[in-house]
């Protein structure tokens, strides 16, 4: 479950576990959790807050827009 601090949330209902947000996050702070949602589905966790940049590209990648990324960086000029 997450935690109120994290800048990931996960929403565990719509998450489907296809990895992709794992797969492409840069820093590898997302891993495939243990804990089942109502599809049967084991939901992504954030394994480690502190390693994630907050580049948004787990949230831009996820196609069930199950991801949310809270406090993003600005684009640079």
């Amino acid at each position: 479950m997450n935690k109120p601090s994290e800048s990931v949330r996960i929403n565990a209902e719509r998450c489907k576990a296809c990895g992709l947000c794992i797969h492409f996050c840069p820093k590898n702070a997302l891993a495939q959790g243990d804990e089942n949602n109502a599809m049967g589905y084991y939901v992504v966790r954030l394994e480690d807050d502190s390693r994630c940049n907050k580049c948004g590209l787990c949230q831009i990648i996820c196609p069930d827009v199950a991801v949310t990324v809270s406090g993003k960086k600005p684009k640079s000029e």
